[in-house]
Order: C-alpha cells, then sequence, then structure tokens
C-alpha cells in the first residue's frame, strides 16, 4: 500500500501559500491534504481491486470531487471529497482524470508509483450519477481535545449522509492525526512567521492517542441496512509544519498491522465490499 507514503511526502513540501505569502506544508483552511489522501486510497483500490479495473476500462464508473450529496431521509447535505460513481451521461475521453490530479494538487510520487499507475486504467471526471462509494479524508493536526467534538460530528455526518442518500453505497473515511510534539499553526503565525513564530506544543503521546480513541468510536456496519461507515482508517503522522519533513508513524497509538483501523485493512476491506456489493454493475 502506498498511500500513507504519498500523502507524508507530499506534506512535506510547502505548497501551500496564505494571504501574507507564508508557505505551509499543511493549511486547515485548504482541502490539499483530504485530496491527496483520497488520490492515494484510490490509487491502492484499484490496483487491489479487479472488478473496479474492469468497469473503469468498460467506462462503467468514474469520480467526482466535492460532490454533494443529500440524505433523502433528513434532506441534510454534505460535500463528500471524493466519489467513485457511475456516470450521469456519456463518457468524455477527454475528460480530467485521476493522473491529472497529480499536477493540480503537486502530488509526489515515487518513480515505481508512478510505473504502477501507468498500468492502471484512466479513471475520468464524470457527472456523477449514482454514487458507489464515497470518500471522506480529515485531520486532526493541534489542539487535539478541543478539535475532537468538532471533528467527531464532521465524521459522523458524512455516513450518516451517504447512507441516507444510498444505502448501498460504500462509506469510507480517513483521519490523519498528527504527534507532533510542538506545531507551528497558520491561524496564529498569519503576519509574525519569520519574525518571532508561536509554537503550539502538546503532551505526547497523549494527545494524539485522545484523537485515535475519539475516532474509534464512531460507528460501524457489517453489512447494508446498519448505520456506520463501511471502512474507516487511522493514520499517524509527525508534522511540525516548519518546512521539516514529515513522518509517518508506525509504532502506537497508530494502529498496528491486522487492526481494523490500520490502513491495508481499509483498503482490503473497501475492496472486497466493492466485489460483492457491485459484481453485477
Amino acid at each position: 500500500m502506498h498511500g500513507p507514503e504519498i500523502l507524508v511526502r507530499t506534506l512535506s513540501k510547502r505548497t501551500r501559500v496564505d494571504s501574507y505569502d507564508n508557505r505551509w506544508q499543511y493549511h486547515s483552511r485548504s482541502d490539499h491534504h483530504s485530496k491527496v489522501a483520497c488520490w492515494g486510497i484510490t490509487f491502492d483500490l484499484l490496483q487491489c481491486s479487479p472488478l473496479l479495473r474492469r468497469h473503469i476500462e468498460t467506462g462503467k464508473v468514474g469520480f467526482g470531487i466535492n460532490h454533494e450529496m443529500r440524505d433523502f431521509v433528513h434532506d441534510r447535505k454534505k460535500n463528500l471529497d471524493l466519489v467513485l460513481c457511475t456516470p450521469s451521461g456519456a463518457m468524455d475521453e477527454s475528460a480530467f482524470t485521476l493522473a491529472d490530479m497529480i499536477a493540480d494538487y503537486e502530488i509526489e510520487l515515487s518513480s515505481e508509483e508512478e510505473n504502477q499507475l501507468s498500468e492502471l486504467p484512466n479513471l475520468r471526471r464524470v457527472r456523477v450519477g449514482s454514487v458507489l462509494m464515497a470518500l471522506e479524508a480529515k485531520a486532526c493536526m493541534t489542539a487535539h481535545q478541543r478539535a475532537l467534538p468538532r471533528l467527531y460530528d464532521e465524521l459522523n455526518s458524512s455516513h450518516l449522509t451517504v447512507h441516507g442518500a444510498s444505502d448501498q453505497a460504500i462509506a469510507a473515511g480517513f483521519v490523519m492525526v498528527n504527534i507532533s510534539r510542538r506545531y507551528l499553526s497558520p491561524d496564529l503565525n498569519k503576519r509574525n512567521r519569520a519574525i518571532d513564530p508561536a509554537w503550539s506544543t502538546h503532551d505526547q503521546p497523549r494527545d494524539a492517542q485522545l484523537a485515535v480513541d475519539k475516532v474509534r468510536q464512531l460507528p460501524r456496519r457489517s453489512r447494508t441496512g446498519d448505520t456506520g461507515y463501511d471502512a474507516l482508517a487511522i493514520v499517524v503522522i509527525d508534522c511540525a509544519n516548519d518546512g521539516s519533513p514529515v513522518r509517518l508513524l508506525t509504532t502506537p497509538p497508530a494502529p498496528q498491522q491486522g487492526d481494523i483501523y490500520h490502513y491495508d485493512s481499509m483498503i482490503d476491506r473497501l475492496a472486497h465490499i466493492y466485489a460483492t456489493r457491485f459484481r453485477d454493475l
């Protein structure tokens, strides 16, 4: 699986620019990190799901970005980071592709990953018909304890909206938790970053563990008709947001191999659910 490594490699570059010309690796007002995470998930899923590759090759499946889903039951709506879907109308062979996102989001791939991507079918952006899978990515980077209620509510509303719109759709969640002991917040360093930076400090690994534990409380489901995420992953990173390389943590509190919240487990589960739920697409 390559998604988490692609994410930390990409976030190690200072590509987000604020209104004061500060350059950041991560900015809470930007959706860059979530789109990169969803790109990596899709990339890994394509390699693990022969059925999905076949559906793409035959023009049955495309993708949408920031697609608004509306809960039929409660009439609530939410924009999802990335959806895999059937196209509404004819497939445009010149449409924006998953590979085109690399330049738009300045995604950093290794030569091996570039070779693997070249062997995959072209997943194209389409006018969304029926949503088959909805991906939602969130981050908890600083002020962990204060951020947890909102993080939980945003993630919880995602699967409720997805399944309120279509119970057959697969709802997948991805959460990135920061374990850095100090952090340069864009909100606290708008004018003074270069001269007198204001550092946020964290009690680690306690703060990261609190966030991981909160995400683990989100409801999950094992079959249609139930409430919860179909698959959910937690990734722990070390990001000071000061230009230093971002590091992927593989030791606790990061979920370990075999844990249902481990990234590999999520991809395997998504591939399995897709194969069983949409085999007759």
